[in-house]
């Protein structure tokens, strides 16, 4: 009974957080369909909101289907008291993700062109293997090309610029996840010209396409799977970013994070 009632507990904090989440989402997409986005209240408010935005980063939403088993658990008694299935419980790759060994021990280096505008980038196959063979794989398939950045983080000491959706609105691929984390910061920090591997929350295999490019010194706090795998660093170029941070992001829940007022298209990323 004990255990069962851990587990219910358990299940209720995660409905709440994904009721949350849900919400979230569903807020997001009005604001999208309306024409003239409302700008949040200032204030404390402002703060804190920035603060929960700097928190989940990189959390991703519950689908509809990941909704409704939590709520079959919970209200089944001789489920509740099971260990429940999560995304981050998954141990290996599946057979699409490219093998670590393609990458291990080798340096990659080439261009990512973002609105016409190249940076020079280095991908580390020492120090994170996994996810430098899969964005080379993905650069070398031009998955890339025509990608967007999303999102546009401009905090004091959180200012990052996120790209990959294949949507082009931040959703991940279900059909490409990979893990472990590797290389993570232990103290959550990320220098300017970090590359790092965006994620869904709570999740070491979380990873898909997605990835941020840091423009200035962030710290990005770690969740229950961990950080954030850095993959490599801007060579050169950064610059190209800052200026695109520098044209703000547009009005929305957050005066801080947001979709660049200045659409970032990724025209071409090349790796050798």
């Amino acid at each position: 009974m004990a255990a069962s009632s851990r587990s219910a507990r358990e299940t209720k904090r995660r409905i709440q957080q994904m009721e949350a989440k849900r919400e979230m989402r569903r807020d997001q997409e009005a604001r999208r369909k309306r024409d003239n986005l409302i700008a949040a209240g200032a204030g404390a408010a402002a703060v804190v909101l920035a603060v929960v935005l700097q928190l989940t980063a990189f959390s991703g939403n519950p689908s509809e289907d990941e909704f409704a088993a939590a709520e079959a658990r919970l209200s089944s008694p001789s489920a509740s008291a099971e260990p429940s299935a999560s995304p981050s419980a998954q141990a290996t790759n599946g057979p699409n993700i490219p093998a670590a060994d393609t990458a291990a021990g080798q340096t990659f280096t080439g261009e990512l062109v973002l609105n016409g505008s190249p940076l020079g980038v280095e991908l580390n196959g020492t120090d994170a293997p996994q996810a430098t063979a899969v964005f080379k794989s993905l650069s070398d398939e031009g998955y890339f090309s025509g990608k967007t950045c999303h999102r546009l983080t401009t905090g004091e000491t959180f200012g990052v610029l996120q790209c990959g959706s294949p949507t082009g609105d931040g959703q991940g691929d279900p059909d490409y996840t990979w893990g472990p984390l590797e290389n993570t910061p232990a103290d959550g920090t990320y220098p300017a010209g970090t590359i790092a591997v965006a994620r869904t929350g709570n999740n070491a295999y979380g990873n898909g396409t997605q990835f941020f490019i840091v423009y200035k010194d962030t710290v990005i706090p770690s969740d229950s799977a961990g950080g954030y795998t850095v993959v490599g660093k801007v060579t050169s170029g950064l610059d190209v970013v800052a200026n695109l941070a520098a044209a703000g992001i547009t009005p929305g829940s957050s005066d801080t994070d947001g979709a660049p007022v200045e659409p970032v298209t990724i025209d071409s990323f090349s790796l050798k």
